[in-house]
């Protein structure tokens, strides 16, 4: 029997997860969108972040994180196969903009360039990539319902570890705070 854990995803800054594709003369790297054009981050992403700050946790704090437990939820030896189910993070009412066809307003375009030791931009080093605006995504992570008080505690223990999302994170793009719902019901 699997357990639903609500999540939020709140972006305190512009985000990028790419979609693989360029948008031509536009930009070199577009956001990932679902049919109607609104952004979302893919759920193997937060599985991946969420398995990478718990691998991080347990080369500093080994004692926090019990491996064999982190192994069953997402996988051994770096495959994300594993009992943890992670549905894409999306926008929760989004109603409104997909019936008024509002999606490209949440979008931008930033341009960055590469600066020599001079000071001087080289030459064909400008890119464009497309950004989403701050915004609150939710998705739902499904676990198996054994052990589900340590399972929250684990999760709990990831996204607090999780800081920023997506492409050039550790350059300011994609901070954000990730929660578990507090009225996560186990009795499901």
């Amino acid at each position: 029997m699997m357990h639903d854990i609500k999540y939020t995803i709140q972006f305190l800054s512009d985000w990028h997860c790419g979609s693989g594709l360029s948008g031509g003369a536009e930009t070199d790297a577009d956001i990932i969108k679902d049919e109607y054009g609104i952004p979302y981050v893919p759920g193997k992403t937060i599985k991946g972040l969420l398995r990478y700050a718990l691998d991080e946790i347990l080369q500093v704090q080994p004692n926090k994180v019990n491996k064999s437990e982190v192994e069953v939820l997402f996988g051994e030896g770096g495959k994300l196969s594993g009992a943890a189910f992670f549905s894409n993070a999306s926008l929760v009412e989004h109603g409104d903009v997909k019936d008024n066809q509002l999606a490209e307003h949440l979008l931008r375009n930033v341009a960055s360039t590469q600066i020599d030791d001079n000071g001087v931009a080289v030459d064909k080093s400008l890119r464009v990539m497309e950004v989403c605006m701050p915004v609150t995504l939710s998705g739902i992570i499904q676990v198996p319902q054994e052990d589900i008080e340590q399972t929250i505690t684990l999760l709990d223990m990831a996204v607090k570890w999780t800081r920023a999302i997506g492409l050039n994170r550790n350059r300011g793009l994609g901070r954000c705070i990730i929660q578990l719902a507090k009225n996560n019901n186990h009795d499901n």
